[in-house]
């Protein structure tokens, strides 16, 4: 039986990837920040009872992810998908940035998929897929930007598009596999309710495209329907 660890499982997609993982038969490591209070990831979780795990986690707090690692070590994790983020309230204008709620942007968006690789990799290392996924945005493409604000947002998707791509090579030697997913304008509450596809969509897609991976794709900026993205 694989085993996936999934970040921001409560809503959205990353609670879609649960949702689907857990009706495939994988074991799911699913961290939300509040387990309390994510009733839809506990009714999963009493529907797959000892397959579905909830563990509290605030990836921005670098103390929580080094007492998850604790807690599951030993295991082996197929897969860990960095799917917690934020679109943080700064404005979108470069004359508003808010520079408290940037530095927060890049401690959730950029360092915390970092430190979740760090932490990990060797639980991910001795598994049989060794796959190690991070969800970005087509807003962190350099070549895709030709209508500008957002600098916030984009920042900090640009920035772990390149911790992603570095860790493709750096973990490489281990047979680790790192890609970076565009998940598409999803119908969640960061997308909105304009948004083109559900969660359901994207993360079929997704994990259509995770399961053919091979490690000559590893480091490539890919879409939900396995397109490549511009850097």
């Amino acid at each position: 039986m694989q085993t996936v660890l999934i970040t921001g499982s409560n809503r959205g997609i990353g609670l879609e990837f649960c949702k689907q993982y857990a009706a495939d038969g994988w074991q799911v490591i699913a961290c939300s920040r509040f387990p309390a209070h994510s009733d839809m990831l506990n009714e999963l979780a009493a529907a797959h009872p000892g397959r579905v795990r909830v563990h509290a986690l605030d990836v921005g707090n670098h103390a929580q992810i080094d007492q998850l690692a604790q807690s599951l070590h030993g295991e082996s994790i197929d897969l860990l998908i960095n799917n917690a983020g934020i679109y943080t309230k700064s404005p979108a204008v470069f004359q508003g940035s808010d520079y408290e709620a940037w530095m927060q942007a890049f401690r959730i968006n950029t360092l915390a998929p970092l430190k979740m690789a760090q932490v990990f990799a060797a639980q991910i290392a001795k598994s049989k897929k060794k796959t190690l996924v991070t969800i970005s945005s087509m807003m962190g493409s350099l070549a895709d930007n030709t209508s500008g604000g957002s600098i916030v947002y984009r920042s900090s998707k640009a920035a772990v598009n390149m911790v992603a791509k570095t860790l493709a090579i750096d973990l490489q030697p281990a047979g680790i596999i790192s890609v970076i997913f565009h998940p598409g304008w999803v119908k969640t509450d960061m997308g909105g309710p304009k948004a083109l596809i559900t969660p359901t969509e994207s993360v079929a897609g997704m994990r259509k495209v995770i399961n053919g991976l091979t490690p000559a794709d590893s480091g490539k900026f890919l879409a939900y329907d396995g397109r490549i993205v511009p850097w």
